[in-house]
């Protein structure tokens, strides 16, 4: 079998491990543990989730490093949920969260199963080839620990992968001129983004703000008068997802292809089980 990635190879793997690492953002699990420390708002539940890697950071480092979230929505928590628990305490609360998720979404065999292990293995050699330099969220990540049980080992390595890719597209995102309402506006043209209700309400946006970004867009000729992408937006959105690759391809390159096509298969398996159980919203996706 060749080593050299097929197109779009690393865009594939990495669409099956995000997916499952997402699930902890809609666990009632996180929920649970968050609330113990005293975390309630469902918002401030996952901006600390996520941001906790940072250190205890203010709304200005968060906005900057998440691009698309509203600076309003993230000072009305940041940096005030620190007060109620640390970075450390979130951390490690997100951990049992994910412990917990993966166990009832999967269940024992699969969590405990040699697959688990050998996704585990492979998603950790292929971070390895991963850079610190202008990746935040990824770097801040890559200085916590790398769990020792497999799922939660895999689960670490999906977050190293996923941040790294985030953060290469954040500045596929500023080369193409998308701010981050129009950014959410028209990843949802393409059909494959979060529905407007979704990205408005976990973003802080409000409905004006995203009709605004709707009619920037649509004069700069990228979307329709039905809100569909024209020719331009189709082509914008392609090549935002291609200079994402660019950036993103030392990871999947380090892996070689038998490797990313491996590990491909085993996160899709473990990503159709989770939906299976009821891992994601069913509305979460969609132009309506």
């Amino acid at each position: 079998m060749t080593n050299i990635l097929p197109p779009r190879a690393g865009r594939r793997c990495h669409n099956a491990l995000n997916s499952l690492h997402s699930s902890l953002y809609f666990s009632p699990d996180l929920d649970r543990e968050l609330s113990a420390l005293g975390i309630t708002d469902q918002s401030a539940v996952r901006l600390a989730a996520r941001s906790a890697p940072l250190g205890a950071v203010g709304a200005g480092t968060v906005a900057a490093t998440f691009y698309n979230y509203n600076h309003e929505l993230l000072a009305r928590h940041l940096p005030a949920v620190w007060e109620t628990a640390s970075p450390a305490e979130v951390l490690a609360a997100r951990l049992r969260a994910v412990d917990t998720t993966l166990r009832r979404l999967l269940g024992e065999d699969v969590v405990a199963s040699p697959e688990m292990a050998e996704a585990a293995e492979l998603a950790l050699r292929a971070a390895e080839a991963c850079t610190r330099h202008a990746r935040p969220l990824y770097s801040a990540n890559a200085d916590l620990p790398v769990p020792e049980e497999p799922h939660l080992a895999y689960w670490h390595a999906t977050t190293l992968l996923r941040e790294h890719r985030g953060d290469g597209h954040l500045a596929a995102l500023l080369s193409a001129g998308l701010d981050p309402v129009e950014a959410l506006a028209s990843h949802t043209a393409t059909g494959r983004g979060m529905a407007p209700r979704w990205a408005l309400g976990s973003r802080g946006w409000r409905r004006v703000d995203w009709e605004g970004a709707v009619q920037r867009l649509r004069d700069r000729g990228l979307i329709d008068a039905e809100g569909e992408l024209t020719e331009a937006g189709t082509a914008l959105r392609a090549e935002i997802e291609e200079h994402t690759d660019r950036l993103d391809s030392a990871p999947y390159e380090h892996l070689g292809a038998p490797g990313v096509e491996r590990l491909t298969d085993l996160g899709r398996g473990f990503v159709f089980a989770a939906a299976a159980a009821g891992a994601f919203p069913e509305d979460l996706v969609g132009k309506g």
